[in-house]
């Protein structure tokens, strides 16, 4: 049975105080939910101030991004060994707003996903297409290269780590969420990808939907037989939205 994944994508947004203070509140909110795994994925900026505020709760950390090279000459960046010493277990690799502003390629993301791996880091790999290519038709000809980029290669006791996340771009901040069908829809399609690379591990592999997740709407996806949790934005900025939806089922 594969156990649900609810995971907070903070992005540019709060200081390592008002992380620490977030987490803090939620800690006792979730104390007693069983039988999902809890992430938040701070600013790198956050991520030592709000793993003190962690300790004691069933609450993981998680970053947003990381270099594929283990260290060397290149600034800004932060590589997988960093993170691991920080007390991070996941991290979200590929996300649109890193392939749509900093340009990366799915190749750049297979290469993250490999150093991720290595580091004993999850990978939450973010797949997705955006408005123009669902209009046209080529949803699933897109989120297809993008998965297989990333995963084709992986031996099979690595591919039934990884996470995936399908985030259609065009629901991402802007309060318009895909339906419960087009979510489910997106999320079996991307399991087929994987049975087709791995028989064995496409019923392992769990699969979030991410955009737009709201305490509101997070009950209808949850139903998504293929649907393992949800990455959530805005939402998990404050800690009674957030437990609210990582309680999806209590609603």
């Amino acid at each position: 049975m594969r156990v649900p994944v609810i995971a907070g994508n903070w992005k540019m947004y709060l200081t390592p105080e008002e992380g620490r203070d977030m987490v803090v509140a939620l800690g006792p909110l979730l104390a007693a939910c069983r039988g999902r795994e809890i992430v938040v994925c701070p600013p790198f900026t956050a991520l030592a101030t709000v793993a003190t505020g962690l300790v004691g709760s069933n609450v993981r950390l998680g970053a947003q991004n990381m270099h594929a090279a283990p260290e060397g000459a290149f600034t800004g960046e932060i590589a997988a060994g960093m993170l691991k010493a920080l007390g991070c277990a996941y991290v979200i690799l590929g996300h649109s707003e890193r392939r749509q502003h900093f340009c990366e390629t799915d190749a750049m993301v297979a290469e993250k996903t490999r150093a991720a791996l290595a580091a004993d880091l999850i990978p939450i790999i973010c797949v997705g297409e955006t408005l123009i290519q669902r209009e046209n038709g080529i949803t699933q000809p897109v989120v297809e290269i993008q998965v297989r980029g990333a995963l084709t290669g992986l031996p099979p006791e690595q591919l039934r780590r990884v996470i995936i996340a399908y985030e259609p771009v065009w629901a991402i901040g802007t309060g318009r969420t895909a339906s419960a069908t087009d979510a489910q829809n997106g999320c079996a399609f991307i399991r087929s990808v994987v049975r087709a690379l791995d028989t064995g591990a496409a019923d392992l592999v769990r699969i979030l939907y991410g955009g737009s997740v709201k305490p509101e709407n997070v009950q209808e996806l949850m139903n998504g037989t293929d649907i393992d949790g949800a990455l959530v934005g805005g939402a998990s900025l404050k800690a009674d939205s957030f437990a609210r939806i990582v309680r999806y089922e209590e609603q």
